[in-house]
């Protein structure tokens, strides 16, 4: 009798056991977020679309109910996007064929994506077949008139959903809805775009979600604080993968967490998700991936890859003979982020314009560059080739070496200080503003106004599209070298490498 109550109470908590493992729904996510390169960075050391996909496809032999997201920022900005194929720029077109390729999920928008013209953004969105998400950014046709977004497929119009869902099941059929909502920060404004209120646009996003899905996650591309107002204001959401700072982070906002990966696909977020639908309880393993030749690749995004990276060779190698080579190593992250690089000095900046002053043998006093030339958006670390330094500055352009006076040299300095924030701001070489004294010094020393001063200037700044009075037909600006084709300067991307070379 005693033996049968053995087996009466077995077969009772192998019953519970069965019933309670039959309540639970297990997926995962694969969270990545600003990548702009399709090819791997550093030498080839780390990211890379084709080993991340073969991530993708070792999670989907794990669990099938394996989702892929991409928060925002991927059509730019790019080398490869900023060549020509088939007579137009390439603008995203690269990254759109390797996505559709490893069969995006879901993917939300992010500023970058609005760097593109409205004919090329609406071009890149027709050639998708992957998922997309926009819960505050609306089409702007003119003042008075928006429409949402769409791809369009044979004349008919698709648009991109404020929120999307998607319905899981596990083994034993039991099945849960999962919600999304996504928010775009504001910070690349464009006529074509209305973005509205984020935190408003989520919030109607949320009750509409939490009525109809299990579960509600948010796919965000906002800066760090601005998630947490969001995981705050919805404490339910236990997840939110986000992107925009370009550094991997985990940050816990009550019983809930915010994950960004690096960029570039130097790392991933991989999420294991069990949901109990008895307890309604979620539970959530998150593990950052590095994307390294020990991931592997999958061969046919592989493909697809290299057949970019065979236009991209062809370009460069037209200016420079060979552009993977090493030439320096980064131990402290070089910082090529938009908004530093817009904002105050960097040492990619100075970098920059140390290799400017280089390339006149340093006979110069000074040398300067306006930030939105530096168009990376990103940190260099590791290994540095000379495609990263092409990546850094795509559209190249020559170094002049100018003679101006110390009042106008000045006046220059000061507009490009109160730039700070766009592309005008100035990164330099051998001048310094004490915020104290309020006072601009060239070689530690207070600029004299009638003095004459010798500048390593980009071509760029030259031509007054930044600084409308800095140009050449202002007769206090003195061209005193004009490059020949023979020499270093004649771009400044062959300055920055043959200045790396020699340090």
């Amino acid at each position: 009798m005693k033996k049968l109550g053995y087996i009466l109470l077995a077969f009772s908590l192998s019953f519970t056991a069965c019933s309670t493992e039959n309540d639970i729904v297990n997926f995962t996510f694969l969270q990545l977020n600003d990548v702009y390169e399709i090819a791997p960075l550093e030498g080839g050391k780390v990211g890379g679309m084709a080993r991340v996909e073969k991530l993708h496809q070792d999670l989907l032999i794990e669990n099938p109910n394996t989702f892929m997201f991409m928060a925002g920022d991927f059509l730019n900005p790019s080398l490869l996007g900023t060549l020509k194929y088939k007579g137009e720029r390439i603008k995203g077109k690269q990254m759109i064929e390797v996505m559709n390729a490893m069969k995006f999920d879901l993917v939300a928008f992010g500023n970058h994506e609005f760097d593109l013209k409205e004919n090329e953004l609406q071009q890149r969105l027709n050639e998708s077949n992957f998922q997309w998400i926009a819960t505050n950014p609306i089409h702007k046709l003119n003042d008075s008139i928006t429409q949402r977004f769409a791809v369009i497929k044979d004349s008919i119009r698709h648009e991109i959903p404020k929120t999307v869902s998607f319905k899981v099941k596990n083994n034993a059929g039991k099945e849960i809805e999962i919600g999304f909502f996504s928010a775009t920060i504001n910070s690349t404004p464009k006529e074509y775009v209305a973005y509205g209120d984020f935190y408003e646009s989520a919030k109607y996003a949320y009750a509409n979600l939490k009525t109809k899905s299990d579960i509600v996650f948010g796919l965000t591309h906002l800066t760090i604080e601005q998630d947490e107002m969001i995981a705050n204001m919805f404490p339910k959401v236990p997840l939110i993968m986000g992107g925009h700072e370009h550094v991997n982070m985990s940050v816990p906002v009550g019983n809930a967490k915010i994950t960004k990966a690096d960029a570039n696909a130097k790392t991933v977020y991989v999420h294991r998700i069990s949901y109990n639908t008895k307890t309604k309880e979620t539970v959530i393993n998150s593990e950052l991936v590095p994307i390294t030749k020990e991931t592997g690749i999958d061969k046919n995004v592989d493909k697809i890859v290299q057949k970019w990276n065979v236009l991209l060779d062809e370009k460069i190698k037209e200016i420079l003979p060979n552009p993977d080579e090493v030439i320096f190593t980064a131990e402290i992250p070089l910082d090529g982020r938009d908004t530093p690089v817009r904002s105050k000095q960097t040492n990619l900046g100075l970098l920059i314009t140390k290799a400017m002053a280089y390339s006149f043998n340093n006979e110069v006093d000074c040398a300067i560059v306006n930030g939105g030339s530096i168009r990376i958006d990103d940190q260099l670390q590791g290994d540095i080739t000379g495609v990263d330094i092409f990546r850094v500055l795509p559209f190249g352009g020559e170094v002049l070496k100018v003679e101006l006076k110390g009042s106008l040299l000045k006046k220059v300095l000061n507009y490009g200080r109160l730039k700070a924030g766009k592309g005008a701001y100035l990164q330099r070489y051998n001048a310094s503003y004490d915020k104290v004294t309020k006072k601009w010094t060239v070689n530690n020393k207070p600029i004299i106004a009638a003095k004459i001063y010798t500048v390593a200037f980009s071509d760029y700044l030259l031509r007054g599209f930044d600084i409308p009075f800095l140009t050449s037909e202002n007769k206090d600006v003195i061209i005193v070298y004009e490059n020949k084709e023979t020499d270093v300067a004649k771009d400044i991307r062959k300055a920055i490498i043959l200045y790396l070379k020699n340090r």
